[in-house]
């Protein structure tokens, strides 16, 4: 079952610089979308069989586990990985199918197929590493691939936003490389486990912190949390939609909190000094992303700023999981549901904000504005978008039954017996917030007297509805279902961040 794990990674990689020779041979070009979908659907079918399976520590290129060696290249497929996996190819597939329809106004689309494959297969990388070094280079091989896709129109809009994008995501990287090449002076290892083995003899020193802090700043970035946001909101709206669903939906997880929490919790350890930061960031993210979304009459652009408050939640969540372990007496059932909401909820985001966004490239390409004052009376002439648009708006709001509002309920509720009273009533503030600016989207966009723009308006292609209703029913079966994703999905990623080092220094890890 281990010989999956590097195939995960390998598979999209190598197809997708297959997909670049096939689009110059005559006859292969129009197959390059079949191979594509084909490719990401094996990935998660792959995903999919592994979820039961118990995985052993893999070390790629025969090297063995020797925790005096630097030689290992390991890859982890423990339970938060294999959840990280489920999210990034089931987005991944389900923009590609929408992507069928809505790239063909473009030139080259075998480019955007390659270059999706590439980002898509060094996310899988991203959530696989097991040492400091890879996880870097899958992240500047994601980076790179998501600097060109933002900027694939090749409109003076797309181009400025990539190179902001590009500039801001090199810092970004300077950071994580900084810190990352401090932890390896102090240990003279890479590997997470041994890293965080030797950390724990070190303790929490000044070149640690300093460590942690480049870390978590260069992340940060990554996840566009405030004061790091500043790419995201003009990357977002300028990138083709299955582009901004991939970056809202994973990127941004995979790249930005997947990595603070795997590094918090499995390499430095939560501490108070860590928990402070994360609740700091997590909470500014909230309030800030909210109050900016709520000003937009960009449609793209309120969906961007969305992702920085609704990325804030989680941050949140992980933020208090670390001060409650940290204690002098930790609770670990309040822990675990802080880990389980921010889990649950990053799992939802990347569903109803993939759905979003997807549902804003649709009304972008039949009705040709992403401005809400132009729109109006779309639910009437894109039934099938505009009823996907609302469950989407109806989750990310947090209204019952869908899936935003357990996972909202969960992390206030884990706040609440956390004692962190203040961060419950913030939390539950945003959440009224976020109700109110999917109001406007509603009464703007969908309901109203139709525009000028709008008054003409059909319905998008098939394909883009096939995937716009594929992610809506992933919204409402996620809330339905709970309780069985948290026993075979959430509740072991949940168990991997809970047990720290553990984890990942035992033989076999799940």
């Amino acid at each position: 079952m281990e010989s999956i794990v590097p195939l995960l990674v390998a598979f999209p990689l190598g197809m997708a610089f297959a997909v670049v020779a096939m689009a110059h041979v005559k006859g292969l070009k129009r197959l390059t979308a079949p191979l594509a979908v084909g490719v990401v659907l094996a990935n998660l079918i792959l995903t999919f069989i592994l979820l039961g399976a118990v995985v052993p520590r893999i070390f790629v290129g025969g090297w063995g586990p020797d925790p005096e060696k630097a030689l290992g290249i390991e890859m982890l497929g423990d339970g938060l990985s294999k959840m990280m996996l489920v999210i990034i190819n089931l987005v991944a597939l389900v923009s590609l199918i929408f992507a069928g329809a809505y790239m063909r106004r473009f030139t080259k689309v075998w480019l955007f197929q390659a270059l999706f494959l590439l980002m898509t297969g060094a996310m899988n990388g991203v959530v696989l590493a097991g040492d400091l070094f890879n996880l870097f280079v899958f992240l500047e091989v994601a980076a790179i691939a998501s600097y060109a896709l933002v900027a694939f129109g090749c409109e003076s809009e797309e181009l400025e936003a990539a190179f902001r994008y590009l500039v801001l995501g090199t810092v970004g990287s300077a950071f994580i490389l900084l810190g990352v090449t401090i932890l390896y002076s102090l240990t003279g290892q890479l590997n997470m486990a041994a890293v965080a083995q030797k950390l724990e003899l070190i303790g929490t020193s000044p070149a640690v912190l300093l460590a942690a802090a480049a870390l978590i700043a260069g992340l940060s970035l990554k996840a566009a949390m405030v004061p790091f946001h500043a790419w995201l909101p003009d990357a977002h709206p300028s990138a083709p939609a299955p582009v901004s669903a991939m970056l809202s939906g994973v990127l941004i997880k995979a790249s930005g909190i997947y990595a603070i929490a795997r590094l918090v919790f499995n390499v430095f350890g939560p501490t108070p000094q860590y928990a402070t930061i994360l609740i700091a960031l997590g909470a500014a993210s909230m309030v800030l992303g909210m109050l900016m979304a709520l000003g937009q009459w960009d449609l793209k652009r309120l969906l961007a700023y969305s992702s920085i408050s609704q990325a804030g939640y989680i941050i949140l969540a992980l933020g208090v999981a670390a001060e409650v372990m940290s204690r002098a007496q930790p609770d670990e059932a309040v822990a675990g549901l802080c880990l389980f909401g921010g889990l649950f909820h990053l799992f939802n985001h990347a569903a109803f904000k993939g759905l979003l966004f997807l549902a804003s490239g649709s009304i972008e390409q039949q009705v040709g504005t992403r401005q809400l004052k132009e729109m109006g009376g779309l639910g009437r002439s894109m039934r099938v978008t505009g009823f996907c648009c609302r469950i989407g708006a109806l989750s990310i709001a947090g209204v019952p039954p869908f899936n935003g509002f357990f996972s909202k309920l969960i992390i206030i509720i884990a706040l609440a017996m956390a004692h962190q009273y203040v961060l419950c009533a913030i939390a539950a503030g945003v959440a009224v917030g976020t109700l109110l600016m999917y109001v406007k989207v509603q009464r703007y966009a969908l309901e109203g007297p139709a525009s000028g723009r709008a008054a003409g308006a059909t319905e998008a292609p098939v394909l883009m509805c096939v995937a716009l209703v594929v992610l809506a029913a992933v919204c409402v079966a996620a809330g339905v279902a709970m309780v069985p994703l948290r026993d075979h999905l959430f509740g072991p990623a949940r168990d991997v961040l809970l047990e720290a080092t553990k984890a990942l220094s035992t033989g076999v890890i799940r």
